[in-house]
């Protein structure tokens, strides 16, 4: 039996189920996660690209959307409501795979390298290798691919894997390149131009205050300036 197709997730659609695969490891004894642990996860400036800062509404709104799909699960008992994941089943993958994703959701395109390191708190890698092959598989998937492998930047070494759950990705602008030789000269010589100005400012109120000195002088001594 395959899994089924998945919507195209939102940016903090697949925040949210970030948060929930990474806290399940990190902090187990606080998961499932309450609606503010939640909210705490999705705003958390470290680890975390791009950053945002949402609400408990939005937050609730994303995790009610989730629920179509079967990819949270509300728990009862308790006075407070909890959320958890079900990744694994929903999407039919094994825990390997889920943990890369995880860090493609949280942390956006990133190496295989990064992702082995990133993702070491949710699966310890044996080697890149073992990564990119779990990469291949999400990337080879006859019920539509999960990951896709970017065009290498300019003057980067690797390329960088991105997840698909939001669709395709949006291509980054190219880095602005270094300034040209005509464009370094140019910088040089305004600042050259600042600095001439900035001397003959100063010359001058020299001179005005020589001038102010000699006439003092010549007028002490009664002599004409």
């Amino acid at each position: 039996m395959t899994a089924p197709r998945l919507p195209i997730l939102s940016l903090l659609e697949t925040r949210v189920l970030g948060v929930l695969c990474e806290k399940q490891h990190t902090v187990p004894d606080t998961y499932p996660l309450s609606l503010n642990a939640m909210v705490a996860g999705c705003n958390q400036k470290t680890s975390r690209h791009p950053v945002i800062e949402v609400s408990e509404a939005e937050v609730l709104s994303a995790i009610d959307s989730l629920k179509g799909p079967a990819l949270i699960v509300e728990t009862s008992g308790g006075r407070v409501t909890r959320y958890a994941h079900n990744m694994e089943r929903g999407l039919r993958l094994p825990s390997q795979s889920i943990a890369l994703l995880t860090a493609l959701m949280l942390r956006g395109p990133q190496t295989s390298g990064e992702l082995r390191t990133n993702s070491e708190r949710l699966h310890r890698f044996a080697d890149i290798s073992a990564v990119e092959g779990f990469l291949q598989e999400l990337a080879e998937r006859p019920e539509g691919a999960m990951v896709v492998e970017l065009p290498r930047q300019p003057g980067a070494r690797e390329n960088r894997w991105a997840h698909l759950l939001s669709g395709a990705p949006a291509v980054e602008e190219t880095p602005v390149a270094a300034p040209s030789m005509a464009a370094s000269t140019a910088n040089v010589t305004v600042g050259e131009i600042a600095a001439l100005k900035a001397n003959v400012a100063r010359l001058e109120a020299e001179v005005d205050a020589l001038k102010g000195l000699v006439g003092k002088l010549c007028a002490e001594l009664g002599v004409a300036g």
